[in-house]
């Protein structure tokens, strides 16, 4: 028998207020574009509610679409 896991949760935070949360796969997105610039996740703080943006490599990636994070590729 395998194991089960429960959702997964991501640690992030905020550059605005400084606040460190979790957040599950459903409050992040993630945006593959065809360069480094345009590779992206982005969530709202559930602090301050500003809208962050961060930079995703190839790590991140895999992480968050392991995690099942709704992904956009753009061209």
């Amino acid at each position: 028998m395998s194991p089960t896991y429960g959702p997964v949760a991501f640690k992030a935070s905020c550059p605005d207020c400084r606040a460190r949360f979790e957040l599950d796969a459903a409050a992040l997105r993630l945006a593959i574009g065809g360069s480094r610039r345009t590779t992206f996740y982005s969530f709202t703080c559930p602090e301050c509610g500003a809208a962050v943006r961060k930079p995703a490599g190839e790590r991140i990636v895999e992480l968050l679409t392991g995690g099942g994070v709704s992904t956009l590729r753009s061209i």
